[in-house]
């Protein structure tokens, strides 16, 4: 059974649906523990599956790196085989990427390396696209530029706003992370593997 902690800063739906996929007894995969970098709305999804939960807050510590080697140590408590970020709206410390890569994943609600970064539905939206999608990474050092373990289309629709599109491209993200997790536990998706390609 893989062992998950998943990270957020958010309302947490991705969380959410991988907890509730966790909930079928044929799910090879469990969330151990959910941690935050703030009080975040979607620890009540932790609470509400009685998954144990933890908070670092950023604004507790001098430095990024000072709060990166408090989220690892909390962390690695748990001694995940996966760690998922959810919506965690902050970069790690380089430090923390590595003591954890390959086994550290991200959703992104882009079809990347297209529209990287913090606004990947705005920016398709201001570029005109027909189409844009969400894509599930290896997070390395970079702003989302780790190698892709899972991506899909999504079409963009005359009259989309930044809010309707980011609707239509949630569903899809949150399909992929629990196929992405499945796969990974199952064995089909080699993170070692995928982390080395080039």
């Amino acid at each position: 059974m893989l062992r998950v902690v998943v990270l957020i800063s958010g309302g947490g739906s991705n969380l959410r649906a991988l907890l509730e996929a966790c909930r079928d007894a044929d799910f090879p995969a469990h969330v151990v523990a959910v941690g935050a970098d703030r009080e975040a709305e979607g620890l009540a999804h932790a609470e509400a599956f009685g998954i144990p939960s933890f908070t670092v807050p950023f604004s507790s510590y001098a430095s990024r790196e000072a709060w990166g080697e408090q989220l690892l140590a909390a962390i690695d408590e748990w001694q995940p085989d996966l760690v998922v970020l959810s919506g965690l709206m902050r970069l790690l410390p380089a430090a923390v990427v590595e003591a954890l890569a390959p086994r550290i994943i991200n959703t992104h609600p882009a079809y990347l390396p297209e529209f990287p970064g913090a606004h990947g539905v705005r920016d398709a939206l201001a570029a005109g696209v027909e189409q844009t999608g969400a894509s599930v990474i290896v997070v390395d050092n970079g702003v989302d530029t780790g190698p892709v373990l899972a991506q899909e289309r999504v079409p963009v629709l005359p009259d989309d706003t930044e809010h309707s599109l980011h609707e239509r491209i949630k569903p899809v993200e949150r399909r992929l992370l629990t196929d992405v997790v499945r796969g990974i536990a199952e064995g089909s998706i080699d993170l070692g593997a995928a982390s080395t390609t080039p």
